[in-house]
């Protein structure tokens, strides 16, 4: 049973800026490139390495494996703990004779053919969700960031509402699903954001009692029984006392990924610096927000987006320079430099299949692109 209580403590105790990263690969065969139902065989190698027994965690289907750094004290320790666990596992499928991709949707392989994780959770999942749970194979990548006190996280969850679709058209990267170009360019977010319920662009709560009365609701209207039945693409996280940001689709290289959960933190530490000094903040309703939304679905960083406040139009390309303009303070305060690229992982992909490439030339690239930067480096022992 949920205790709100309880999570009211634990923000309450939480410590600023704190960072927890979580990324999810597809589990493929090497020789097809397809999705292979591994995961059970990798969790277990794993619990002979110190660092996966500790990282590795299942994601709703067989196919899909995900690491996690625990929590960072900086950004610069989470993404340390995440390297490593990232060459380790790397390291771990290829002696197993497996294959590992980061992008946000497989190409090909069908939903029909993949296989649920036999856990007390993943069946309630599967259960309550029938379809909307077996059509889910998606990858993503998820960051923590602590926020202190109840109240204030919650309001730091409202002001990065609107933010939401400029990340997820900075990091699309599916293209592809069912074998064809999607024409969309984060296929993942409108098969996994749109579909799941209490998902995608959360309301805004004004604070923790609006929160809290909502989740109580939940609880006794026999609506949920636990706080990750909470898909949001922005949500307190209950445990952790952490604003948990997830929107992003999975990133091809361990580059981008870095990246992205770069000016992730910083856009959660800004939002939490602007609610203390009281910036102004125009909360936009949802309804404007999810024009934003389908745009970065539809286009990524090739359409507009539209400027909430202004109501004017202006190029996704710019969101990147947006960002981090509105993230100065925060990147100077926390040490955090974010290396975006100037191409996201949809473009790249269509460009290639413009060029000629086959489907299965182009995720092909992409896997050994994953294989390259993930598993770039030696690890110790």
């Amino acid at each position: 049973m949920l205790d709100m209580a309880r999570v009211h403590e634990a923000f309450e105790a939480s410590t600023d800026f704190t960072v927890g990263i979580e990324e999810e690969f597809a589990i493929l065969d090497p020789h097809t490139l397809s999705l292979d139902h591994r995961f059970e065989e990798l969790r277990q190698a794993a619990q002979a390495d110190p660092v996966l027994a500790e990282s590795v965690a299942g994601e709703l289907i067989r196919s899909e494996i995900e690491i996690r750094s625990g929590r960072g004290e900086t950004f610069a320790d989470a993404i340390e703990r995440q390297r490593e666990a990232r060459l380790r596992l790397f390291r771990l499928a290829s002696e197993r004779g497996a294959r590992l991709a980061a992008t946000g949707t497989h190409p090909w392989s069908t939903w029909q053919e993949q296989q649920i994780i036999d856990t007390e959770h993943y069946r309630r999942v599967a259960d309550g969700l029938q379809y909307v749970a077996w059509r889910n194979n998606t990858f993503s990548l998820h960051v923590h960031v602590g926020v202190r006190g109840a109240n204030r996280a919650v309001r730091v969850c409202d002001r990065l509402r609107p933010v939401l679709p400029e990340l997820l058209a900075l990091s699309a990267n599916s293209p592809f699903l069912d074998g064809r170009h999607s024409g969309l360019h984060s296929v993942r977010s409108q098969i996994f954001t749109k579909s799941f319920p209490r998902c995608g662009i959360p309301d805004s709560f004004g604070g923790w009692s609006g929160y809290a009365d909502y989740v109580d609701f939940l609880i006794a209207s026999n609506s949920i029984v636990e706080q990750t039945q909470i898909w949001w693409s922005v949500r307190p996280h209950h445990s952790f006392g952490t604003v948990e940001l997830r929107i992003c689709d999975a990133q091809t290289s361990a580059a981008d990924s870095t990246a992205l959960e770069a000016l992730i933190t910083v856009c959660v530490a800004q939002a939490a610096l602007d609610e203390d000094e009281g910036v102004p903040f125009e909360d936009p309703a949802p309804r404007l927000i999810e024009e934003n939304f389908w745009r970065a679905i539809r286009y990524g960083l090739d359409g507009k987006l539209i400027d909430l406040p202004r109501r004017e139009e202006f190029p996704a390309a710019s969101v990147a320079e947006r960002l981090l303009a509105w993230t100065a303070p925060a990147r100077a305060l926390l040490g955090i430099e974010p290396a975006l690229s100037e191409e996201n992982g949809a473009q790249r992909q269509s460009r290639a299949l413009a060029g000629g490439a086959s489907i299965e030339d182009v995720f092909a690239a992409e896997v050994a692109e994953a294989q390259r930067t993930y598993a770039a480096e030696e690890v110790s022992a």
